[in-house]
């Protein structure tokens, strides 16, 4: 007995020592991630919210704005509105085509600068290149790739015997393959770095093991590669079909969602709902839309990689 009291008579400054440690070191952790959590829902919060408030109501932009509350109308009108979702089919075709494109091409990119050659650090600082120059200027720079008339384009193909008088951003077949290339030109430097440095840290242990049994360089890669980069392709590709989706100015200054509506993106369509028609409150459900879509889209290829990973 009375060394069980002893026993606990000495284990109690021990628990409230502790237990002090725990809430001392809770608080140093809230007052570091206080800050952050405020701009997050200062910045993304209560903006998101505003939005969706403003989607159930008659708000338009206008000097003295006068909001009423309309209910589910914008979404019933919405759901009638066929050039809506003409743009949003065209946005889908638009971030899968250059999300999937950019993660080949930057695959390829990045397996080349990660192999021993010559003048490896300058091919790696040109492959940046896209990556530093704003989308406006990008924009431009293509439009004058694309000329019609006098753009490079058409005259190597005229130099080599094929027809070059191709308007590129001015026909209904060419215009959105024409602004997919010039979106995965755009967002490939960033996957090449994200892959680069997932390749940089695959053990070259594992590479010779696979040699010694016989395996190619196909089989290296589908066996030892792929498996290790699996869940930064998944990572990237999940943002990259964000960010891609969510395109604005490159399109915009490209062609500013014409031919005939070929190229109009769903952000472009509710630009101009907010802008130019000024139905505030209309683009607003537009955007509600669009993000539950997303949102769903996104986490049922999560789920899908998910899934995957978990399987023995």
């Amino acid at each position: 007995m009375s060394t069980l009291t002893v026993g606990a008579s000495v284990d109690r400054p021990v628990r409230r020592r502790s237990g002090a440690g725990r809430r001392r070191q809770s608080r140093e952790t809230a007052v570091l991630v206080a800050p952050s959590v405020l701009l997050i829902v200062v910045l993304s919060v209560a903006p998101l919210l505003a939005g969706v408030a403003l989607a159930f109501t008659d708000a338009r932009l206008v000097h003295n704005p006068h909001y009423s509350f309309v209910g589910a109308a914008n979404f019933t009108k919405l759901a009638d509105n066929t050039m809506f979702w003409s743009s949003f089919r065209i946005g889908i075709v638009w971030a899968v085509s250059v999300t999937v494109l950019q993660l080949v091409a930057a695959m390829g990119l990045a397996l080349l600068l990660n192999a021993d050659l010559r003048l490896r650090g300058l091919a790696r600082v040109l492959a940046l290149v896209p990556w530093a120059m704003p989308p406006v200027v990008v924009s431009i720079m293509w439009r004058m790739i694309y000329s019609p008339n006098a753009g490079p384009l058409n005259a190597v193909l005229r130099a080599i015997g094929l027809p070059g008088d191709t308007n590129w951003l001015g026909s209904f077949t060419t215009a959105l393959p024409a602004v997919i290339a010039v979106g995965v030109w755009v967002g490939m430097p960033q996957t090449t770095v994200t892959l680069l440095a997932g390749l940089q840290q695959v053990p070259v242990e594992t590479y010779e093991a696979a040699a010694i049994d016989g395996a190619g360089a196909w089989r290296r890669f589908t066996a030892v590669t792929m498996p290790s980069l699996r869940p930064i392709v998944t990572s990237i590709t999940s943002l990259n079909f964000i960010w891609n989706f969510n395109s604005f100015s490159l399109v915009y200054v490209l062609t500013e969602g014409g031919p005939g509506g070929k190229t109009m993106l769903p952000m472009l369509f509710t630009y101009i709902e907010a802008f130019q028609n000024r139905n505030i409150g209309y683009a607003a459900a537009m955007g509600v839309v669009l993000v539950v879509v997303v949102v769903a889209l996104l986490g049922l290829y999560l789920w899908s990689q998910l899934r995957n990973e978990d399987k023995p």
